[in-house]
């Protein structure tokens, strides 16, 4: 294990090591981008993407820019320096320049259980990513783009571009190519899952073939390699892919596959998040906050910059995708981003702290083991300070580490605790009942109820009991949809000691020794840091 984590760290060192230019200038200066450029137009001009003509005084051009990024093989050598022209979408008009935009992209708890189910059965995960997705697709409105910095045309140096084909960065560009690989994924045997619309199936065999598709970014997941070749050279037939073989780094999240098993974190992630906001050299705390700590919108004594805290909370909310233990600190943070106050940015700093402690920490999914699905809820009733809501939390595991969580301030006040259990509860029965058709399409069905531990006796009473209701109509309708998947077995709600509740740990500030152990719990793997160990929690930035 420990010389798997060696080659991974030198995989990620490698990664780390080559710098991306964020400008056209800046890009100008090395022949390597130059050419990936170069490259893009050919492409772009191969796929006749526009024409030139004269500026309308009927029609607006939006702008565009370079985006540059740099592809890694699996050792982590660098496969190719790649610069994409993106158009400036956000200058696009409604009913002008666009009617439908949206297109699903698959949601990060469905990429956890697909990692999970692989672990567990040795499946093989591979990844391709397709060249110039969005030109595949067919662009309906009438728009036009200004020239790309360093390609104008000498001859028409003022004309403008008039798309003929979805450029990245167009709002329905994403939308026009998902109808594309949709319709070739269903000719070559797939079926969409009705329950992520980004997730496709292929049962023709014992074990069944499947496609997560982010946008450009395919995960091809299957029991025998064969097959999965046999998908990829059918993609490669139809549009232009880089094959990038094993799964390593998948939208910022390192899979880490070891005799273990498959681990998940955001290492590289998290030291540019550090370097971004000055806190590399910071010093660690065991917790990210105090738990005597009540914020509320008028907290501190000043202003601080929004932007700055917009932007490290937002950062921060990313990182939640393979740390669940920041959910609820993050989510608390998120309240003020309207405006906030010096005392919420320290606290926004302090979980940076934390994180740069535990930037080794990843959920591990381990390897042959049963695939069962239970989950924790809990609620901590009236914990916010200025309007007294409560706070619902849930987590769901799929036999070792967790796939899908939540912490989220309940909508309307909760009169008692029983309330605040009830409907977390109603909630975490919501995400059950989807997590079990999520792996229905996966093939692997849950025939028995769906384990949920909650550690309010009255709420369990209340979803079993009817001859509560006459003391609760208060409690809105919905939320007695729990009620119904007990009685219809589909989930079987049952009790657990407050000092085993997993959940606690999305409800509210835990102290250190606590909080390690929920994160056990969750499927965290922890370093031995004995110097966070020794840091006291109710240290401030």
């Amino acid at each position: 294990y420990n010389d798997y984590m060696a080659y991974h760290y030198a995989f990620m060192m490698k990664v780390a090591t080559v710098r991306e230019p964020e400008t056209f200038s800046e890009a100008a200066k090395d022949p390597r981008w130059i050419e990936a450029m170069n490259e893009e137009m050919q492409a772009l001009r191969k796929n006749e993407t526009w024409d030139l003509v004269p500026t309308s005084p009927h029609k607006k051009a939006i702008g565009c820019r370079w985006i540059y990024k740099v592809k890694h093989n699996a050792d982590g050598s660098v496969n190719r320096y790649k610069a994409r022209l993106v158009a400036k979408g956000y200058a696009q008009t409604h009913g002008v320049d666009y009617e439908e935009t949206f297109a699903p992209v698959a949601k990060m708890t469905t990429v956890r259980t697909v990692i999970a189910i692989a672990a567990a059965k040795g499946w093989h995960l591979h990844q391709m990513d397709v060249k110039n997705a969005f030109l595949q697709g067919e662009l309906e409105e009438e728009v036009y783009m200004v020239q790309p910095p360093g390609f104008k045309s000498s001859i028409h140096p003022k004309a403008v571009c008039r798309l003929k084909k979805p450029l990245y960065g167009l709002k329905q560009a994403p939308r026009a190519w998902h109808s594309k690989i949709t319709q070739y994924l269903h000719q070559i045997g797939f079926r969409m899952s009705k329950s992520d619309n980004s997730l496709y199936i292929r049962s023709d065999s014992a074990s069944p073939l499947v496609i997560i598709l982010y946008v450009d970014d395919l995960v091809i997941g299957g029991e025998h390699l064969i097959d999965i070749n046999k998908v990829k050279t059918l993609l490669s037939d139809k549009f232009e892919m880089t094959d990038m073989k094993e799964l390593h780094y998948f939208l910022g999240i390192e899979v880490i596959r070891t005799p273990a098993g498959i681990m998940i974190s955001q290492r590289h992630y998290i030291l540019n998040l550090l370097y971004k906001f000055g806190m590399a050299e910071c010093k660690s705390v065991a917790t990210p906050l105090d738990r005597n700590l009540k914020l509320d919108a008028d907290s501190g004594t000043k202003a601080c910059e929004p932007t700055q805290y917009r932007q490290l909370i937002g950062s921060l909310i990313y990182l939640t995708i393979t740390r669940p233990d920041l959910s609820y600190p993050v989510g608390l943070l998120s309240q003020f981003m309207q405006t906030p106050r010096d005392i919420h940015l320290d606290c926004a700093k302090r979980v940076l702290r934390y994180v740069s402690g535990t930037m080794d920490c990843g959920i591990l999914y381990k390897t042959a083991m049963p695939i069962r699905l239970e989950g924790y809820t809990d609620a901590d009733w009236a914990g916010y300070k200025a309007d007294r809501r409560s706070t619902s939390g849930f987590v769901f595991s799929l036999g070792s580490g967790a796939i899908s969580w939540s912490s989220k301030k309940q909508p309307t006040v909760a009169l008692s605790s029983t309330e605040a259990e009830y409907r977390g509860a109603a909630v975490a029965a919501c995400e059950a009942v989807w997590l079990k058709r999520i792996l229905k399409d996966l093939g692997v069905p849950m025939k028995d109820p769906t384990s949920l531990y909650c550690d309010n006796m009255s709420s369990i009473y209340l979803a079993r009991n009817p001859v509560f209701h006459a003391r609760t109509k208060h409690i809105e309708v919905h939320y007695h949809f729990i009620r119904e998947r007990v009685l219809a077995g589909d989930v079987d709600l049952q009790h657990i000691s407050t000092n085993l509740q997993t959940a606690d740990i999305f409800t509210k500030a835990l102290g250190a020794d606590k909080l390690w152990q929920f994160m056990t719990d969750l499927g965290l793997t922890i370093p031995d840091l004995p110097s966070l160990r020794g840091s006291t929690e109710e240290t401030t930035q």
